[in-house]
């Protein structure tokens, strides 16, 4: 099996209805970056790309001018990726280097991460990347609040691309951004204005990019000092009926983490509360190893850990943030105490592949 950072990645984009997910896939069609890229999508109709298709492969597979595979999911997810995988390796299409699928609106992606993060076969060639959602800047508080669809795909970003912004009425999209950070305070938030924005910033730089990944993990692993602040404004931002439940917190462990101890620590909280843990990321200082291990996870799936190749600022101590939806930060902090308090005797076992 190939190492996990050569493996194909995949990016989700996710939002709900009307939350301009076709908008920013038309933007992303049109980019020369996305030549190397195959695109999964429910219905070409609604991506509108007649002006685009250069070849039809079969009835599900087009090229695109700019070299982009764009494929119909015609039955199953899984299904879908192994039929494209198959005609890659046979030459019938060209052979692309990541894929991007897109939900549909009132998905919860949760499923689908679940799946590409588990399943035997898929791991053996595909990983996944990052999760993008975009969320409307007009009607994007009503959907929180009406939606619990709507909050777990913010949930689950990586990015979140805030659409519509050039119609907002005046401070709507600052005030939303607020909520959306109190629910997801690890995300990378980029503007959308008119539909325009960075598309090589937004498909460039996931957590196993060699060239980039430290850069992302110092993003969402800020300053306690700023967390601190960004969470007293907080105070100031009303939630909605599904988000009040969510909530995100830092904990800071000052000495190194015996690592066989936080595997067995982490492994059982998913088990017992994986549900409840929409997200988790981590940067860990673990005895015996010289640069920071990376843990990343979404509800009872982690990515298998990586080593950064070395650390990204002066500040060496572990950090692992949570999303979690009901579960006391000190619950958590206290258990994870006790289990390295005591590993701290253990030797610590060779960090690879996964912990669940």
């Amino acid at each position: 099996m190939a190492v996990y950072s050569e493996l194909i990645p995949i990016f989700i984009i996710t939002g709900f209805l009307g939350s301009g997910k076709t908008t920013l896939l038309n933007k992303m069609l049109k980019h020369p970056s996305l030549g190397d890229a195959a695109v999964l999508i429910n219905e070409f109709g609604d991506i509108g790309l007649d002006h685009l298709l250069v070849e039809a492969v079969d009835d599900g597979v087009v090229v695109l001018e700019s070299g982009c595979i764009c494929c119909t999911i015609r039955e199953d997810l899984k299904k879908t990726i192994l039929d494209l995988h198959d005609k890659r390796g046979k030459g019938e299409v060209p052979p692309f280097r990541r894929m991007i699928i897109e939900t549909t609106g009132l998905a919860d992606p949760a499923p689908i991460l679940f799946t590409l993060m588990s399943d035997t076969q898929l791991r053996y060639h595909y990983r996944l990347g990052m999760v993008i959602t975009t969320v409307d800047s007009v009607n994007g508080w009503f959907q929180l609040d009406q939606n619990e669809e709507c909050v777990k795909q913010v949930t689950v970003a990586d990015r979140i691309v805030l659409t519509k912004s050039d119609i907002a009425e005046t401070g709507q999209t600052d005030r939303l951004r607020k909520r959306l950070v109190r629910i997801n305070t690890s995300a990378d938030f980029i503007t959308a204005v008119a539909g325009d924005l960075d598309i090589a910033r937004l498909l460039t730089a996931d957590l196993y990019d060699p060239e980039h990944k430290g850069e992302d993990v110092l993003r969402w692993l800020r300053d306690e000092e700023i967390r601190a602040g960004e969470a007293h404004d907080h105070q100031a931002v009303d939630t909605g009926r599904h988000d009040a439940h969510i909530h995100s917190f830092c904990i800071i462990q000052e000495e190194p983490i015996d690592w066989t101890a936080f595997g067995i620590w982490l492994t059982m909280l998913l088990h017992t509360h994986g549900e409840d843990i929409l997200r988790v990321k981590g940067m860990l200082n673990v005895v015996g190893v010289e640069t920071p291990v990376i843990v990343n996870g979404v509800h009872h799936i982690i990515h298998p850990p990586f080593h950064l190749k070395a650390w990204p600022s002066e500040d060496k101590r572990s950090r692992i943030v949570f999303i979690v939806r009901d579960l006391p930060r000190e619950q958590i902090e206290e258990s994870l105490s006790v289990f390295n308090r005591v590993g701290g005797a253990v030797r610590p076992r060779n960090i690879s592949g996964s912990m669940t």
